[in-house]
Formats: C-alpha cells, structure tokens, sequence
C-alpha cells in the first residue's frame, strides 16, 4: 500500500546521492502549503536545495499558527489589584476651573433667583390688589380694578408696611345709590404700622367722581318711588350756568350741584308745574335727604373740594389726608384688608 503524500527524504535515493547535501539533525520544516495539500517529491527536494537552513525547532512561518503540542504552557497570570477610580474632588475642581463652567452656573443660579423674586412679585401684587378691590367693592357696591405703583417692586413696599401708589378705578356702573357714578381714586403714601384701634393711616386721597346724566335721571327715579319717572323723564345739563334740567310730564326742576357740609347738594334754582312756579322747598328737602345719603358718608373721612357741571354730567373732586384705616371691628369693608 502506497503513501499518499509520496516518499519521504529518507526513502528518495537521488536526494541522499546526491554531493554537497549533509544529513540535517534538525526536524522537517513546516509545510508552506496547508497540511491537506498534496507534495511531490520533486517539489521536496528543490525547496531543500535553495532554502536557507531551518530555524531550530519548533520552526514556525509567519502566517501560521504553532502547534498547540508544540508550545509551552503559558505561566500562571497574576491578577493585577483594581485601580481606585479618581476622587470626585478633582473632578469637581477640574470643572470649578473651567471660566464657561463658573459663568454657565452663575447664569443658571441667577436666572432662577430672578425667575422666584418675579413669581414672588407678580403673586404679592395679586393678592394685594384683590383685597383692595373687594375692601372697594364691599364700600362702591360696584366692580373696581387696583393697581400698585410698578417702583418700588411691590414685595418691598410690603416688608417696610409703606406703599407708595395706589390706583382704583370703578367700573361706573354706580356708586352707592347714585347710578352712573364712576370714581377714579389716586392713593399716596399708605402706612400700614398701626394700632389696636387702627390698621394704618392713608397720607393722601384724591378721588374724581364722574356722574352721566343718563345716571342722574335713574337715580332720582328711583329715589321718588312711583313718581320718579312721572316727575323726571329727561336730564340735560347747562355748562355755561352750572346747572341741570330735570323735566317731567308736568314739570321742570332746574337744580344747581354745589359743595356742601363736606358734600355735594344739589340745590333748587326754579321748580315750575303745570305752568305754575311752585315753592322750591317742596322738593328741596327731599333733594338734601337724597344727597346727603349719597355723598355726605364716604369713609375715611373723604370729603368733597369741588363739583363742575359738563356736557355729560356733573364731576366733582373728593379728597382726605392723614386718614385712619378703620380696624376690623368697626368697618367690614375693610376687616380683611
């Protein structure tokens, strides 16, 4: 039975006959081919003839892995102790170090500060100007809008207990009784350090009271029960003489608004019924019962300066200084303020 990969450099005689070629202890070289492949005998022998000597055994050519037999077993490896990992205090120090990092969070931090004072501001200032409007509303028995001076910032006037300016505005729907009556109010200098019997004082009050005709019609109707709209269908005003026309069915009232006992009074120039001139008493008592409700009561001691006839109505002035803030228990207007 034949090799299958032919002879061997032993059974060759042509290559031990041959002159100049020594027996070399040293093993066979590796295959150059892959170990499956076939070799001829001839193809043995001049690889011998023109290779230089093969390296000590165990040969190995580059490209081929070593026989597992042949290698040695590899030493026992030493297990090397984990590295401690860096303290986060370098880290920390690295990016404290870094100029964008320092002015990356001293915008964050001062964005969010400056985002609570607004929020803070913005809050405060609701929730004053909502107990002012219902302490105005509860005394107006109209809808009134607040609004506090914008400097300085609102959360600071507040902590002091001193409030600079304070704007009110009715929605002049009515005023009290008086219909059609608008009030536009101007508060300076508001002290809040009171007392027991005192919530504060008020340093200064100007209020512009504004009073359509159309108002003063419906208010004197419904002043005058089941008469009113006989005596009074029409209201015009007079600029020129400061005074107001009531006309009826049967009658013409002419009444000339002026200042009174720290008031507004609306006094009788003529009273004419029928054709007839009639006795200005007869309703001038009534007039005073009606404004003397109206304008004589105000809180805080507002009283009226002034009252000017216009070509839409009558508008007079009221003011007060140095005025006490009532204390919860004898004003419920101003309890929860």
């Amino acid at each position: 039975m034949t090799d299958p990969h032919g002879p061997t450099r032993g059974d060759d005689p042509t290559v031990w006959s041959r002159p100049g070629n020594g027996v070399s202890s040293a093993p066979p070289q590796a295959p150059s081919e892959s170990p499956t492949g076939r070799m001829r005998p001839a193809d043995v022998a001049d690889t011998s003839a023109h290779q230089p000597p093969p390296a000590p055994y165990p040969s190995q050519q580059p490209g081929y892995p070593l026989n597992p037999q042949d290698q040695a077993p590899a030493p026992p490896t030493e297990q090397l102790p984990p590295r401690e990992p860096y303290p986060p205090v370098k880290t920390k120090r690295r990016f404290l170090r870094d100029p964008v990092s320092i002015l990356l969070v001293f915008v964050i931090v001062v964005s969010l500060v400056v985002a609570a004072l607004i929020g803070a501001e913005l809050y405060a200032r609701h929730v004053a100007e909502g107990k002012v409007a219902a302490a105005v509303e509860c005394e107006a028995k109209d809808s009134a809008s607040v609004s506090f001076g914008a400097m300085p910032p609102f959360l600071w006037q507040h902590i002091n207990g001193d409030y600079t300016n304070i704007s009110i505005q009715t929605a002049g729907n009515q005023l009290r009784s008086a219909k059609g009556m608008k009030a536009d109010i101007d508060i300076r200098d508001v002290n809040l350090h009171g007392n027991a019997n005192s919530k504060g004082t008020i340093g200064a009050l100007d209020a512009t009271l504004t009073w359509t005709s159309d108002g003063i019609k419906q208010t004197v109707q419904d002043a005058v029960p089941m008469m009113g709209a006989f005596i009074t269908s029409s209201v015009t005003t007079n600029p020129s003489d400061g005074t107001v026309q009531l006309k009826g069915a049967l009658d013409n009232i002419a009444v000339k608004p002026q200042v009174a006992d720290g008031g507004l009074s609306l006094q009788v120039v003529s009273f004419t019924g029928m054709g007839f001139t009639l006795p200005r008493e007869t309703v001038q008592s009534t007039l005073d019962a009606f404004t003397g409700k109206l304008t004589k009561q105000f809180p805080l001691g507002i009283h009226a300066d002034s009252v000017q006839v216009t070509d839409s109505g009558v508008t007079g002035h009221f003011s007060t200084r140095n005025a006490s803030i009532p204390a919860d228990q004898t004003d419920p207007c101003f309890g929860h303020l």
